[in-house]
């Protein structure tokens, strides 16, 4: 996926706004395997506020990496809001960061169930001892969904100070 102009614009603004805040941010990603990185890294001058990325995106990965429990994964299935909270704990953890976000989803085309379609994606944004997790059902292809959620990360993540108790 190229970055697009809202992508770019979006990383920007969020590299001002962690600068401004002095906010240091690591991902963990599961179906963007690494995009969020991608574009933040686009960024001259990000290594002054992004730490570190942690694509997981087998169950294994997940477990080891960032401690995500397996007794999590077998309740809850790997694209749910428990995983991308434990997610984004453990990307704050095993981090010098002090904001983390965490995607893991299901970009299609297959792999999708009547409970969970093609398109559910689940985040998870952890800061200031607070665990925020939201879900959304994005419509479009694998790459469409993909982009969908990098640009959902990146929104929530400049609206997080206003309204820390809920994500957009």
């Amino acid at each position: 996926m190229m970055i697009d102009a809202m992508t770019d614009e979006l990383a920007h603004e969020l590299g001002q706004f962690c600068v401004e805040r002095r906010l240091t941010l690591s991902a963990a990603e599961s179906c963007t395997g690494g995009l969020v990185a991608a574009a933040i890294t686009s960024v001259p001058g990000s290594s002054a506020w992004f730490d570190r990325g942690f694509v997981t995106y087998s169950n294994e990965a997940k477990t080891e990496m960032l401690g995500v429990s397996q007794v999590t994964l077998e309740n809850f299935g790997a694209v749910s809001e428990e995983t991308a909270r434990e997610m984004a704990l453990g990307a704050l953890s095993n981090s010098f960061a002090n904001v983390a976000f965490s995607i893991t989803g299901i970009a299609g085309p297959a792999g999708g169930s009547e409970e969970k379609p093609v398109g559910t994606v689940c985040f998870g944004f952890a800061f200031d001892g607070t665990v925020v997790t939201a879900t959304r059902v994005f419509r479009g292809n694998r790459d469409s969904i993909r982009a969908q959620s990098v640009h959902h990360v990146l929104a929530s993540l400049l609206t997080m100070s206003e309204r820390p108790s809920r994500v957009q």
